[in-house]
């Protein structure tokens, strides 16, 4: 709890520090454009609208602590959050009410303090701020057209009537409202998306640290049995060197596409990104958490492949079937790139003692590979055969190839060849660690064959059902 209330202090107070750059800016420029359009805009009016922002942000720094030290409660901050989101677009109308109202630029800022606020808050409420920032706009032009409201009019900078234009008013208001709900849905999509994945990874430490305390009593239970302490002292450590060493690949492949979500979402918040390229950007961040939350599926197919070896097969698998159904999904994929899938596989073949899912798994990461790596009018040829102990499956494609060198490493948790990543950006590099462990663990075995430029050929080999009486 502790966490979260200081969390939201962060947000609150972090808020309030953004305020004051952008008081600063907007009356730098405030004063910069008056001083071009000749003293056409109401100084005196700007200049108290600033006052009053900079007092209710004083306010805020206060009630959150600023002044006394002492933290309120989560609500409260969280109450805070929501108050200030509201009087910013508050403040930016009234602001932009006496700086020329529909014929400033600067309606554009709505955006960003929509952007601003869908990451701070829930899908749900950051369309009710959108919606909010398209009723202030619209109120003020609309009245400012009717004449309920006074019009300063940007002398020798927009026509003098074009604030009552019916279809002007219309189309601004459409801009600023379409554009709004359009940042609110992404920005609140890809926040939601990384609160997701932090909950994944706080789940996934908490299940660490459990699996440490059962080291720990593994260890306690083994000072017992004093002939067996020293080789299983050897081997606790061998497997705390190899945690670490996953961790650390792991906390390497996490780092990288949170650290592009931040920059790009950074970019908007600093005001760098035009209007325009607003979407696209946001668009490039919502990939980059689906890239994350790939390899977190990933991770989690390594952890049930260990947690296997504690299962019971009950039903031995039908491997033709499970072939069958994979072929059923990837080929929407295959025709896409107008590759030619041949099949080499008897009309029935000895069932294997393995999981359902793994084996799916086994001809999903296998055949959507060669897929992948295969230039279009490419050929696969999925085969399968069985001798007197094993059933023998193989995927072959006319692919790019794997270079000599790298073939011993392909099976590597998180390793890609150098010819793979220059053709795709697209991988977690676990897909054939995983293929690896599953095979190993079922007593098969898997190997490669490749020629650079001409393509691939994965085999592997499952033991057969024994026979029964």
């Amino acid at each position: 709890m502790q966490d979260l209330m200081s969390d939201a202090a962060v947000r609150v107070r972090w808020l309030v520090r953004l305020r004051w750059i952008e008081l600063a800016g907007m009356a730098a420029m405030m004063l910069l454009a008056n001083r071009v359009l000749d003293n056409a805009l109401p100084v005196a009016w700007l200049a108290l609208t600033f006052i009053l922002i900079a007092v209710y942000n004083v306010l805020m720094w206060s009630l959150t602590g600023g002044r006394t030290g002492i933290e309120p409660s989560e609500a409260r901050l969280r109450a805070l959050m929501r108050l200030q989101l509201v009087l910013d677009l508050l403040a930016l109308t009234v602001v932009l009410h006496f700086a020329g109202g529909l014929e400033n630029p600067l309606s554009a800022y709505y955006v960003v303090l929509v952007a601003i606020s869908s990451i701070q808050v829930p899908k749900r409420e950051a369309l009710l701020y959108a919606l909010l920032a398209t009723l202030f706009w619209a109120a003020m032009v609309i009245f400012e057209g009717w004449g309920l409201l006074p019009h300063h009019n940007l002398v020798g900078f927009r026509l003098p009537v074009r604030y009552k234009e019916p279809l002007h008013i219309l189309a601004e208001v459409i801009v600023v409202g379409t554009a709004s709900f359009a940042v609110a849905h992404v920005c609140s999509s890809v926040a939601e998306r990384l609160r997701n994945s932090e909950r994944q990874l706080y789940e996934a430490n908490t299940a660490c640290e459990l699996r440490a305390g059962q080291l720990a009593e593994a260890n306690a239970s083994c000072e017992l049995r004093a002939g067996e302490l020293a080789s299983l002292n050897a081997r606790l450590r061998e497997l705390d060197q190899d945690r670490a060493f996953f961790i650390r690949l792991v906390t390497h492949e996490l780092r990288a596409p949170v650290a592009a979500i931040q920059s790009y979402l950074r970019l908007i918040l600093d005001g760098y990104v035009p209007e325009e390229r607003t979407l696209e950007i946001v668009t490039k961040a919502e990939q980059r958490a689906r890239d994350q939350l790939d390899l977190i599926g990933d991770l989690l197919d390594l952890a049930h492949i260990q947690q296997a070896k504690r299962e019971c097969v009950e039903e031995p698998c039908d491997i033709l079937q499970s072939l069958g159904d994979v072929l059923d999904l990837e080929r929407a994929h295959a025709d896409s790139k107008r590759l030619t899938v041949h099949l080499d596989v008897p009309a029935a073949i000895s069932r294997v003692p393995l999981n359902a899912e793994h084996v799916k798994q086994v001809w999903t990461n296998l055949i959507s590979n060669a897929i992948k790596y295969t230039p279009e009018d490419g050929e696969i040829t999925v085969a399968l055969s069985e001798t007197a102990d094993v059933v023998r499956g193989a995927v072959r494609d006319t692919g790019i190839g794997i270079a000599p060198e790298e073939i011993d490493r392909v099976f590597e948790s998180f390793y890609r060849t150098e010819r793979a990543k220059a053709m795709s950006r697209q991988g977690t590099g676990l897909g054939l660690s995983i293929v690896a462990g599953i095979v190993g663990h079922y007593g098969g075995r898997i190997w490669v064959e490749s020629t650079v430029g001409e393509g691939s050929t994965f085999s592997f080999e499952l033991p057969k059902c024994p026979p029964t009486d």
